[in-house]
């Protein structure tokens, strides 16, 4: 009798432990070796002279893309390394990985690094990668056939932590001013806001303000801070963007754009991810308050 009531008091202490855990300190694992967490969608192998038009046959006939949840060429797979899963991303066929689930409201980390593989139409290009977050809407939108509109958070060979829009989104951006069309954005804590992409002022793109990746073949720790319509793009603990007013275009009209699903993209390059996790917050951190003072 002793031992039931002490049993019973034991699994009464763990029900009321689980009930009382804090989602802002509980992270949610997005990796395991199913990837259940999510979806899959490929368009196409790109040729190397490609214009922003859907690829077509020998006979002029439009290619459908390879769709949702068709693994083909194996461009996304899971392996074990020390008992934690690893993804792949062979960058053979533009794609993504996309969360089953849209969130809002988040800090997403992760750790990234390249491989040795690419692809056309990026053979003599930068290694190339990226996060998606915030996406909204149909598959296949834009010049790349591929993804769903959204805000990147960009993976790319010397440019952790760029910006671009995505179809008709927009954002603004602490950044000095462009000099001319040949001269892009360069973001900056020091710099006021100003508003790019969609329904902006200036083209959707912006340059990271500093290149924190790692080495060559080592991992890079990636962050993406999203709360309300803000964001922040950090890189081995340095705030490389800091970013307000995410927006949609939707009939001309501009909508806030605060939560959605998460893209994984796969551009041309293998890259592999590990220790993908998100989650809740109620505020920014209070360290990075001020950056939207």
């Amino acid at each position: 009798m002793k031992i039931s009531i002490i049993r019973i008091s034991l699994l009464f202490s763990l029900l009321i432990s689980s009930c009382n855990e804090n989602p802002e300190t509980t992270a949610l694992d997005l990796l395991d070796s199913e990837l259940s967490q999510w979806d899959m969608h490929l368009s196409y192998r790109l040729p190397a002279d490609y214009n922003g038009e859907i690829p077509v046959d020998s006979a002029g006939k439009p290619l459908e893309p390879f769709g949702y949840n068709n693994n083909e060429g194996n461009v996304f797979s899971v392996s074990d390394a020390n008992g934690s899963p690893v993804l792949r991303i062979s960058g053979e066929i533009y794609g993504c990985l996309i969360t089953k689930n849209e969130y809002e409201n988040y800090s997403l980390k992760m750790k990234v690094k390249w491989g040795g593989k690419k692809w056309e139409p990026r053979m003599d290009k930068l290694l190339d990668s990226g996060i998606l977050y915030h996406s909204q809407g149909e598959m296949g939108d834009g010049y790349w056939r591929t993804w769903m509109p959204g805000q990147e958070f960009q993976i790319m060979e010397g440019h952790m932590g760029d910006y671009w829009n995505f179809s008709t989104t927009g954002i603004d951006i602490r950044a000095y001013l462009p000099e001319g069309e040949m001269m892009n954005m360069v973001a900056s804590e020091k710099q006021p806001f100003l508003s790019v992409g969609a329904g902006g002022d200036y083209p959707g793109f912006c340059l990271r303000s500093a290149d924190f990746e790692s080495d060559m073949g080592e991992w890079t720790d990636l962050e993406l801070i999203c709360f309300g319509d803000k964001s922040l793009h950090i890189v081995n603990g340095h705030v490389v963007m800091i970013l307000q007013n995410s927006r949609i275009l939707k009939n001309g009209q501009a909508e806030p754009l605060t939560k959605g699903k998460i893209q994984l993209q796969s551009e041309a390059a293998e890259v592999y991810f590990k220790d993908i996790t998100l989650q809740n917050i109620t505020s920014i951190p209070e360290q990075y308050t001020g950056f939207f003072q």
